[in-house]
């Protein structure tokens, strides 16, 4: 498996199941008890940091179907506040956007890797990442973020994701199928059909992400809203762990990383 490396973090095969934090900047989010200020993007990411996490993804735009417009410029100020805050905290740090001007703002800060749920479908970002030299995370998108609906859709939307990375020589990347609701028409069986067949995309020879934190498919087999999915999120956590995720993204990273604990105990690392 290539390797990928995050501001010295090595990411695959042999490296230990790394542990990602989430820090919403988005007040819109699907997940209201995660949102934090930007102002206070620091605070929140030195904490995340002694729980645990080897790395912090900000994002500041909700993303799920029916969620409100927001203009690239509002995005690009929320994020430019979070990483303006961050600067100096010795945190790894990977902006979640898809707008070319919101990266372009972002990449004045110390960002280490660049998280595209668009899966660089658009040629103006893919460009941006490329110049950029940093690692990137990338979505089975094919035209817009989470279109691939199913096992087999999703395995051949990721085809054409490392081909889009190998054409704009982008070597270090991390795949992630997207299991989430994304666009409208996907299923909770769509995502249950990704989780179970996780393993399978072990077959790109890539790291892969485990991006799962209180997402709606698990809400509706527990009948449980956002702020009560921590326990069937960490049980998809560590299967995925299991299965072959690189990466495991959450919101709760202090929970996490004991699961990830005792796998890597049991497992002998």
């Amino acid at each position: 498996m290539p390797a990928c490396v995050i501001n010295g973090i090595s990411i695959g095969e042999g490296s230990p199941v790394r542990l990602m934090g989430v820090i919403n900047c988005s007040p819109e989010s699907f997940y209201r008890g995660s949102y934090v200020p930007p102002e206070d993007a620091r605070e929140k990411a030195l904490s995340m940091a002694a729980d645990g996490a080897e790395m912090v993804d900000v994002g500041a735009r909700a993303t799920g179907p029916g969620s409100p417009p927001l203009s690239a410029e509002a995005e690009r100020e929320r994020l430019v506040a979070a990483l303006a805050s961050l600067e100096g905290s010795g945190v790894t740090i990977s902006v979640d956007t898809r707008e070319p001007v919101v990266l372009a703002a972002c990449l004045r800060y110390d960002i280490h890797a660049v998280n595209d749920i668009g899966g660089l479908s658009d040629p103006r970002f893919a460009a941006l990442v490329r110049d950029s030299g940093l690692p990137a995370i990338v979505m089975a998108s094919r035209e817009v973020p989470g279109d691939a609906m199913g096992l087999q859709a999703t395995l051949d939307t990721l085809q054409l994701v490392e081909t889009r990375c190998m054409e704009y020589d982008i070597d270090e990347f991390i795949l992630d199928p997207g299991i989430g609701r994304w666009v409208p028409g996907r299923t909770g069986r769509d995502d249950w059909d990704l989780v179970r067949h996780f393993g399978e995309f072990r077959a790109f020879g890539r790291p892969l992400l485990a991006a799962v934190s209180r997402k709606t498919f698990i809400g509706e087999l527990l009948g449980r809203g956002p702020d009560e999915r921590l326990a069937g999120s960490l049980a998809i956590a560590l299967l995925l762990s299991m299965a072959g995720a690189s990466v495991v993204r959450t919101h709760d990273v202090r929970e996490t990383k004991d699961v990830l604990r005792v796998l890597a105990e049991v497992k002998g690392r």
